[in-house]
């Protein structure tokens, strides 16, 4: 089974494109709805308001989650496409003691986490563009505009070593980044 990952920073359209993807060709793509958006409702907080042993915490969980969602739907689907909102990978950016103790304390490592996925397209934010709503469309975001850049950044560096790692730059237009994405993963609008 294929797998494809939108990653970027918060208010990059990982979350609108990849429903907007699924809902227009559902023969093909399955999408796999974001693990940290989900975790962080049912425990109706967010990273900023975590102390240290909380971040540690509810990024096992995302993890475990996000392994979970991908396998079952991988079952469920297996003539499908999978369409991933964020990657095992998207943990790490938010890991309080570095990336490496992040892959050690999981027990993996880049390598293998890498390798879960054929595609990779890095959105970046629209923050970038001055367009950044912050918190207003997802309340699990904490970042400001200047922040969801940094992360973007820091997401495009550890998915880097990718072998298909495919860049989809801010556009002003959500549409026309729906495009580009879809372009990406070979599909026309």
């Amino acid at each position: 089974m294929k797998r494809i990952v939108l990653t970027g920073g918060p208010g990059a359209g990982k979350t609108v494109i990849s429903q907007r993807i699924a809902t227009l060709h559902p023969d093909r793509f399955v999408r796999v709805p974001e693990a940290a958006t989900q975790t962080y409702a049912l425990l109706q907080t967010r990273w900023d308001r975590l102390d240290l042993v909380g971040r540690r915490d509810v990024q096992r969980r995302i993890y475990r989650l996000q392994v979970e969602q991908e396998e079952r739907l991988s079952r469920e689907h297996p003539d499908k496409v999978l369409l991933l909102d964020r990657g095992t990978i998207d943990g790490a950016a938010y890991w309080p003691d570095g990336v490496e103790d992040y892959w050690r304390d999981l027990g993996t490592t880049h390598e293998q986490e890498v390798a879960r996925y054929d595609t990779v397209i890095w959105l970046e934010t629209a923050a970038a563009l001055g367009m950044y709503d912050g918190d207003a469309s997802n309340a699990c975001r904490f970042e400001d505009a200047q922040a969801a850049v940094e992360s973007g950044n820091l997401l495009l560096r550890l998915w880097g070593g990718h072998p298909s790692l495919k860049h989809v730059g801010a556009f002003a237009n959500l549409q026309d980044k729906v495009c580009a994405v879809m372009e990406s993963v070979g599909e026309k609008d």
